[in-house]
């Protein structure tokens, strides 16, 4: 029994420390349930998605979400989104149901569907951008009508067993439940309504959960040293070791090879680390008062390219940045006395978009740092990052004792060795 319990208790912790993000403690994205309005037999809820993670979007195919009813409800219409299924609506004879199933799977609109199917903050494919990156860009919602359901506060039973995924595996999504309800101001702002009901769910994403093995890898070099300190071999894992393309391939030059596939399988370059992003992090100049860096991020796969990509660094440097050329730059401090960490992304129109691999398959930027005298070194590691993501999926540094070195710290045993032989021997010759 007490193994049992153990056994339990440290499924219970591992499951909440997968989900739980020590640069972004709070993200999670909170779906919300409005019921604004009763019907002969159920409600009228509006359905909002907002993702309060600080540097972590849902890219295009965007996110999927899904429920199990608690009893035998089912969807008259919706607005904004739509059910992938309609399920067996046999049953009904002259007023057809937009879904009968028991387990609804729904997704976003695409941009551009008429007018009368359009809801406020929906259409977008999915796609919602990271809460640090764009807030009003970061929430997707829709409207649906709920049949055969509860008509009041006491009636009404709340779906269970919610999934979301954004757009791959990774979200695990808690209970829904009760809380105050939703205020709302009317277009004046001179009078307030409230919902007559409302739940939440709240998702958190693991990394874990996600995939088993990193999709981006770091790599590192100096000024100061001619060694470049690669990305880990199979960083990423070799499994599409036998399915990459060379950089010279004739087949870069077929039609449709950049085509994506409906389960997103990559195409990638070969490389020795076989990851679709490589970030590269070099110390360029060391100057009196600063230092600078540059960044370069490389997509190595030919099916993907990232819109709206974000890139978080921690370094103990980031609390003065100075300037940062080329990329938008925001601070995140997750906790108020430690400021070190900070979230890179493309600028508007210019930049936030990263094309598959080829030559435009890159995007870089350097930035500049003051120096704290009291805490800057070049020696063991310091000038290179403690902790990198790329939209939000850390990516696998190399090992420490690969790092560049200083040339005149790097062996200092023999240096002094050598030096002391030929003192020796200078002085043997003088004395003969």
């Amino acid at each position: 029994m007490r193994f049992l319990i153990t056994a339990l208790f440290l499924c219970v912790l591992l499951s909440c420390a997968a989900s739980y993000d020590p640069l972004d403690p709070n993200g999670n994205i909170t779906i919300k349930w409005d019921i604004m309005s009763w019907t002969p037999d159920g409600y009228v809820a509006v359905v909002t998605m907002n993702n309060f993670q600080m540097y972590r979007h849902v890219m295009s195919p965007g996110w999927t979400l899904g429920w199990t009813w608690a009893k035998k409800e089912v969807i008259w219409s919706m607005v904004g989104a739509q059910t992938t299924e309609q399920g067996d609506c046999s049953k009904f004879k002259s007023n057809i149901p937009h879904c009968c199933k028991k387990t609804p799977t729904v997704v976003d609109l695409l941009p551009g569907v008429p007018y009368n199917q359009q809801f406020s903050n929906c259409c977008k494919g999915g796609v919602m951008s990271s809460w640090g990156q764009d807030p009003q860009a970061s929430i997707s919602a829709f409207q649906v009508s709920v049949g055969q359901a509860g008509t009041s506060n006491k009636t009404v039973k709340l779906p269970k067993n919610f999934t979301l995924l954004g757009p791959g595996p990774g979200y695990t999504c808690g209970p829904a439940k009760v809380v105050p309800s939703t205020n709302f101001l009317t277009p004046d702002r001179r009078r307030k309504t409230q919902a007559l009901m409302t739940w939440n769910v709240t998702c958190t994403y693991s990394q874990f959960l996600a995939r088993k093995h990193p999709s981006c890898c770091v790599s590192f070099s100096s000024f100061y040293n001619e060694t470049i300190t690669s990305c880990p071999s199979c960083a990423c894992g070799c499994e599409n070791k036998n399915k990459c393309i060379k950089s010279d391939s004739k087949l870069l030059s077929m039609v449709g090879i950049n085509t994506p596939r409906k389960d997103n399988t990559p195409l990638l370059q070969c490389t020795h680390h076989m990851c679709p992003i490589r970030v590269h992090w070099h110390v360029k100049v060391n100057y009196k008062d600063y230092w600078r860096v540059k960044i370069a991020i490389t997509n190595f796969n030919y099916r993907m390219n990232y819109t709206q990509w974000t890139l978080v660094v921690q370094h103990p440097n980031l609390n003065n940045v100075t300037q940062v050329f080329s990329f938008d730059y925001k601070p995140l401090v997750p906790y108020a006395s430690i400021n070190d960490t900070g979230m890179f992304y493309g600028m508007k129109f210019y930049n936030d978009l990263m094309m598959e691999a080829g030559p435009s398959g890159n995007v870089q930027s350097e930035v500049l740092m003051q120096k704290d005298q009291n805490t800057f070194s070049l020696k063991q590691g310091w000038a290179f990052p403690r902790k990198v993501y790329f939209n939000g999926e850390e990516c696998m540094l190399p090992p420490p004792d690969t790092y560049p070195f200083l040339p005149n710290s790097a062996h200092p045993s023999r240096v002094s060795i050598s030096t002391l032989l030929c003192f020796l021997l200078l002085f043997a010759v003088v004395m003969w």
